[in-house]
């Protein structure tokens, strides 16, 4: 298994997992339900994780995939800047996901604040993840991508389309 493929592998679980998450947690504050609340928080957590692997396979399978035709430069890094702030939004939420449960379990005051800010990371995620999806489709599903994409042809790329 090449670093394109295993990116291919767990560059989805981050998006599900967030928006999933935010439904969970948004469900357990309603309910007041800590349990419903805590896997909200082990799911946001899971999501961090497979984020860092998602961002430690990015850069293989940029290399495989760059020089592709129709792919270019341009387009991946895009998707590598919106990925990134994905994924640092997923670790700000997956560590204090983990205050969130240490909190719940304690039954501490604050636990209700950190249910909301979880929340709003949660929404401010699920915004950037559907950024990062798209963006990541783009790269090879051209049929996807919005006309004022730029894509840098090289000339002898152009050479071989005009052919």
């Amino acid at each position: 298994m090449n670093d394109a493929h295993l990116h291919m592998v767990v560059n989805h679980f981050p998006i599900i997992g967030i928006i999933l998450g935010l439904g969970i947690l948004f469900t357990g504050v309603l309910l007041k339900n800590n349990s419903v609340k805590n896997t909200a928080y082990g799911l946001f957590i899971v999501a961090a994780v497979f984020a860092a692997f998602s961002i430690g396979t990015g850069d293989g399978a940029e290399e495989m995939v760059e020089d592709m035709p129709n792919v270019g430069k341009n387009i991946i890094h895009i998707h590598e800047e919106i990925a990134e702030k994905l994924a640092i939004a997923l670790y700000l939420l997956g560590v204090v996901s983990i205050i969130g449960i240490y909190l719940t379990i304690k039954n501490h005051s604050k636990a209700k604040l950190i249910s909301f800010v979880a929340i709003i990371l949660a929404i401010i995620g699920v915004f950037l993840a559907q950024k990062t999806g798209t963006t990541g489709g783009e790269i090879r599903h051209t049929e996807i991508r919005d006309r004022t994409t730029l894509i840098i042809v090289s000339p002898d790329e152009k050479k071989d389309r005009d052919d």
